[in-house]
């Protein structure tokens, strides 16, 4: 029994794989603020024209640089593992596996992304980055790979992360990231939040916001913005994720799991280990698909497929994506990472396509899992790798009921180590389940009132 399947460095993945160009309905394009689609020129003063390229493409297959190959090389081909030990608790017939992405340097799946977005902003000779982190996990990430090409690295992070999890602040001081909560008294978006909601929690639509504003505010044009989700570039150079799984998969005889799983936020986890895996379903491939997000944040299983901003100031692009409204402000659950309004546009029509099933959980029900999950495989996941985990194991118990050996892939995004005080709640009983009220759905998504309808189109194959 395989229990670490691990690929040489040779058959790292040299391309990323864009689903861009397979999608059955092709996505829909970002909206400026007149309703019409944006240009790539318009994004300049934002992010280099050499990402921009990469977000406008529908070429299948992109190249990986070296110089990024070089610095992925660090932790790069992942493991890919098998939970021996809960598939033994479960008595479950399913055989379950997970691709380690806790094993880059920051302790997540970020870097994947951080680092070739460090490399194009150095090659078109940008100095400064600024970005948003929630869980602290892309922040750190960003100025890890900022540090490895010699940039200077500003991230906002929301501030109830901020203050859950000192040691993720530290960790970006550490690679020489300035790291401030958010909202912040250093941009005019930040000092208006404040004054309206001096005790705001701060959600990653504010922290968005106050990057952008520092980015496009650089009089010398050195600076630039870098997301850590949501957009197709990121999603784009995730896929080595998926990329890597399908290789260690076929070298124990396993052509495809029935099942893939990721949680997800802005959905860039997500989409670099199922995107190529989704690619396989198009092509008539029998996989269920599971994005899994929280109940207090549910965009995908409650919001609405709309044309919204990605963030809470409304400098972004419209994007056709499922919203709870930018203004939403989620409550401050320790799931950090998952506390966003909106979801990756690519993610979304996938969903529209019906080649996804989303899910949401309570809080508690991933803690829960997440403590099976140390007491059988030993390690302390992020709280938002929880989401997964708990999906995995309903899963792993239908496998059971049904009788069927199923094979079950997910995502294990990160690790906990940073996130004690999440467990640190949940044993000391003070963590509480929350689930959105129709209301306050009802009054975020107003918002969307006035702005375009996407087209919810589909060739009703899935």
């Amino acid at each position: 029994m395989d229990r670490k399947i691990l690929l040489s460095e040779k058959d790292i993945p040299k391309q990323w794989y864009n689903l861009a160009a397979d999608l059955p309905s092709p996505l829909q394009p970002p909206l400026g603020p007149d309703g019409k689609p944006i240009t790539p020129e318009m994004l300049a003063p934002v992010f280099p024209m050499n990402i921009i390229e990469q977000e406008v493409s529908t070429q299948r297959w992109i190249d990986i640089p070296g110089e990024v190959l070089d610095i992925l090389y660090q932790w790069r081909p992942a493991p890919l593992r098998r939970a021996v030990l809960l598939e033994k608790y479960l008595k479950t017939p399913a055989k379950i596996f997970y691709k380690d992405e806790s094993t880059s340097p920051p302790g997540s799946h970020k870097p994947n992304t951080a680092v070739p977005q460090a490399y194009y902003n150095k090659v078109a000779g940008i100095k400064k980055i600024t970005t948003e982190t929630g869980a602290g996990q892309w922040g750190s990430a960003l100025a890890y790979a900022c540090n490895q090409f010699g940039l200077e690295c500003k991230i906002y992070m929301v501030r109830i992360s901020f203050d859950q999890k000192p040691f993720r602040k530290i960790m970006m001081q550490v690679w020489g990231g300035n790291c401030v909560a958010s909202p912040s008294n250093e941009t005019n978006f930040g000092r208006k939040i404040l004054k309206e909601m001096p005790n705001t929690p701060g959600s990653l639509g504010i922290a968005i916001s106050e990057a952008i504003e520092e980015a496009v505010s650089d009089k010398e044009g050195k600076t630039r913005y870098s997301l850590g989700s949501v957009l197709n570039h990121v999603m784009l150079h995730q896929t080595i994720i998926g990329l890597e799984a399908k290789k260690q998969l076929k070298m124990i005889g396993i052509d495809k799991p029935d099942v893939v799983i990721g949680c997800a936020g802005g959905g860039s986890n997500f989409a670099g280990l199922s995107f190529p895996f989704v690619q396989d379903k198009i092509n008539g491939a029998n996989i269920e698909i599971i994005p899994v997000e929280p109940k207090a944040c549910p965009s995908m299983t409650r919001g609405e497929f709309a044309y919204d901003h990605g963030d809470t100031a409304c400098m972004t692009p419209l994007l056709a994506m499922y919203t709870l409204g930018h203004a939403f402000m989620p409550e401050p659950i320790h799931a950090g990472g998952l506390r966003y309004h909106g979801m990756a546009p690519l993610v979304c029509q996938a969903i529209v396509e019906g080649l996804l099933k989303p899910r949401a959980y309570h809080q508690l029900k991933c803690y829960e899992s997440a403590m099976i999950w140390a007491k059988t495989e030993g390690f302390i996941c992020a709280p938002e790798t929880s989401h997964a985990i708990a999906a995995a194991i309903d899963e792993a118990n239908k496998a059971k009921e049904e009788g069927k050996e199923k094979v079950i892939l997910f995502s294990y995004s990160g690790h906990g180590l940073m996130d004690l005080s999440g467990y640190d709640a949940y044993l000391s009983g003070k963590l509480t389940d929350y689930e959105l009220p129709d209301s306050d759905l009802k009054k975020s998504t107003a918002v969307l009132q006035g702005l375009p309808k996407p087209s919810t189109k589909k060739t009703g194959k899935w």
